[in-house]
């Protein structure tokens, strides 16, 4: 029997496995490819031209690998990239823009939603233009928070200078008494302990891993047929192998074993 074609999954680096946990525990036959691109990280920063190249080189990738759809887990790509990847793969895409604003929608009493996000993201104005389209009446508070990607992929998710950090960077949403608040980088699941802390019980935090796993199994359907034996997650990074797989192990479990490494040049 064939290998199934995998779901292809990518990010900037580490943060994207949040939505691989979501999808292994939502969907746990269905095989997956991710592209973890550490070694031309952090994205937030960068111009959009850079990222959308980026993305695109990814996409291709991950389509000649075998991929029968491309999940864009990394919301600085997602702000760059959905739409020209989307008319560019012969596969469909999904980002994580959408899924995460929708789940907000479903739990905000107050309808002020506080995003959080790169710079790269939040200047971009995706969540803004989405918002628009789902809910017009939405009041958006949205803040970038450089730094919080660089403790992540350094492995540093609850020391003190994380947790000073976000105290400063998220003031400005706590004053605008935000009653729900979106990770808009797919990092920020893993510091959400700290979030959580400076945020407050009353805020609820919302990830946009879950919300793309379901959007994923709505879409198992139009994807290949199922026939053939289950596969192990397949890790893919431009970084450091060794780091990826210990970091990787830590974030996401054990199902992260082998990782195979890949230069650009």
């Amino acid at each position: 029997m064939t290998e199934r074609a995998p779901v292809g999954v990518f990010d900037s680096g580490l943060g994207g496995l949040t939505v691989v946990r979501s999808l292994l525990d939502l969907v746990p036959d269905e095989p997956v490819l991710y592209f973890g691109d550490s070694g031309r990280f952090p994205y937030g920063p960068k111009p959009r031209d850079e990222v959308l190249k980026y993305a695109i080189e990814i996409g291709d990738l991950l389509v000649d690998q075998g991929a029968w759809l491309v999940v864009v887990a990394c919301n600085s790509a997602a702000a760059a990239a959905l739409d020209t990847l989307a008319s560019r793969l012969t596969v469909p895409v999904v980002g994580v823009i959408e899924p995460g604003l929708r789940a907000a929608l479903r739990v905000s009493e107050s309808r002020r939603i506080g995003i959080i996000g790169t710079v790269g993201t939040i200047a971009s104005g995706a969540y803004q233009r989405v918002a628009a389209r789902l809910d017009p009446t939405l009041e958006l508070v949205c803040a970038a928070c450089p730094g919080f990607v660089e403790f992540v992929e350094a492995g540093d998710v609850d020391s003190d200078q994380v947790h000073i950090l976000a105290e400063r960077l998220l003031a400005p949403v706590r004053a605008k008494d935000v009653d729900t608040l979106v990770l808009g980088c797919t990092h920020y699941p893993l510091l959400a302990r700290t979030i959580g802390d400076v945020m407050g019980r009353d805020v609820v935090l919302v990830s946009s891993a879950d919300e793309t796993a379901f959007t994923v199994r709505e879409m198992l359907s139009r994807g290949p047929d199922a026939a053939g034996p289950p596969a192990r997650p397949r890790f893919v990074t431009s970084g450091d192998p060794a780091q990826f797989r210990r970091l990787g192990a830590r974030f996401l479990g054990p199902e992260v074993q082998a990782v195979e490494a890949w230069s650009w040049s």
